[in-house]
């Protein structure tokens, strides 16, 4: 990246975090977690260390108090050597910014510290086999009992890290039949509660993370796991979309980066027919490409999160952002595939996880179709009748 789009500072805490996945995480240990299902523990609790988990979070509640440029740059080097990793930090970072945002006073209390030293996480729970990108209609219900607990019932579907230990879920529910958003809350519910059951599903992606069916069977909840107020939660829950996808567009980025890299890597040092690979023109120039679609994608990454990192209103840039760069990921790997041939469908390639991978950053956080109607709503004009 041209270091004047970056200053100083900004360019050297990426070129740290591109580091320390270099040296301290590695690439082999991202492979490791996705070839083996597990959740990258080890990883996790390096970087709390590090004092990252905590860089949105304001310093008067502990944190580093940094913006989310500071933290775009971050997400950007983590996504290295896939969005699997990355989400693993991502995730839990948006429902502890919902619990500075919403949470009462005992809430960060109890939960703020904990997971910036990395003792606690969390995990965002909003889909449900009928409610994906309607999540307005979750039909997960909680009623409250005489003692003014949360008694929770229904079914979740597709979320991350859920299963993984000492989490708690942040999750979407029904509170009121009658109000389709005006009725809906969120809470934050232990992974270990009994009556919640958690299946990790052995989807094409996110192998190490995981991603869960969740159901609730009577699962009582206490009265002050309650985030935010009743009828509260539509607007907890879009409240941090913008972030999301800053967030992600650049572990896209990231990703994307390296998978031209390591497509360029072997395309110069590939012999065939007398010379390296690199030297045909049609691999040249779909190299050229994708380092111009990498290149256009971090730039909208860097203007979204700018912009929010300002205050300024940004749906339709972090929209850009989020739908250019997970589409720039599965160019990027698909032709990296391509170049890589054979070699590429082994593991220790990466390029079929990149790959993989690749397939649900179009879908998660907002499928490129809801993208797009975002964008769109924002082109329309009012040109009268």
């Amino acid at each position: 990246m041209p270091s004047n789009f970056l200053n100083e500072a900004q360019a050297d805490w990426l070129k740290t975090v591109n580091e320390f996945m270099d040296n301290e995480i590695t690439v082999e240990y991202v492979r490791k977690c996705d070839q083996e299902r597990e959740y990258p523990y080890e990883a996790y609790e390096k970087i709390a260390r590090q004092g990252w988990l905590g860089i949105l979070i304001p310093e008067e509640e502990g944190g580093s108090g940094g913006d989310i440029f500071d933290y775009s740059l971050m997400a950007e080097g983590l996504g290295k050597f896939g969005f699997d990793f990355a989400c693993s930090v991502l995730v839990p970072t948006f429902t502890a910014m919902n619990i500075i945002k919403f949470g009462t006073a005992e809430q960060k209390a109890k939960y703020v510290k904990p997971f910036i030293d990395g003792r606690i996480r969390f995990s965002v729970s909003i889909s449900e086999p009928d409610a994906g990108s309607d999540a307005s209609n979750t039909k997960t219900h909680a009623r409250r009992d005489e003692n003014g607990d949360w008694i929770v019932n229904g079914s979740k579907l597709w979320c991350s890290g859920a299963a993984a230990r000492d989490t708690v879920i942040a999750m979407l529910v029904r509170t009121d039949n009658d109000d389709k958003h005006g009725g809906l809350s969120v809470l934050l519910i232990p992974n270990d509660t009994p009556g919640l059951d958690i299946r990790k599903l052995p989807t094409l992606s996110r192998h190490a993370t995981g991603t869960t069916e969740i159901f609730l069977d009577d699962v009582r909840v206490p009265a002050e796991n309650l985030l935010g107020e009743v009828g509260q939660g539509w607007k907890i829950i879009t409240d941090h979309l913008e972030l999301e996808r800053c967030a992600v567009a650049a572990a896209y980025t990231g990703n994307a980066q390296e998978a031209v890299n390591a497509a360029n890597r072997y395309a110069q040092q590939r012999i065939q027919f007398g010379k390296p690979i690199y030297e045909f023109q049609v691999l040249k120039h779909m190299l050229a490409e994708n380092q111009t679609r990498v290149d256009a994608a971090r730039l909208l990454c860097y203007r979204a999160a700018r912009m929010k990192a300002e205050g300024l209103p940004a749906a339709r840039e972090t929209s850009m952002a989020k739908l250019y760069g997970s589409e720039t990921l599965k160019q990027c790997a698909l032709d990296g595939m391509q170049i890589l041939g054979g070699y590429a469908n082994l593991p220790e390639a990466d390029m079929e996880r990149y790959l993989r991978e690749s397939v649900q950053s179009t879908i998660g956080g907002g499928t490129s179709q809801i993208q797009r109607t975002i964008i769109a709503k924002s082109m329309r004009l009012n040109v009268g009748a």
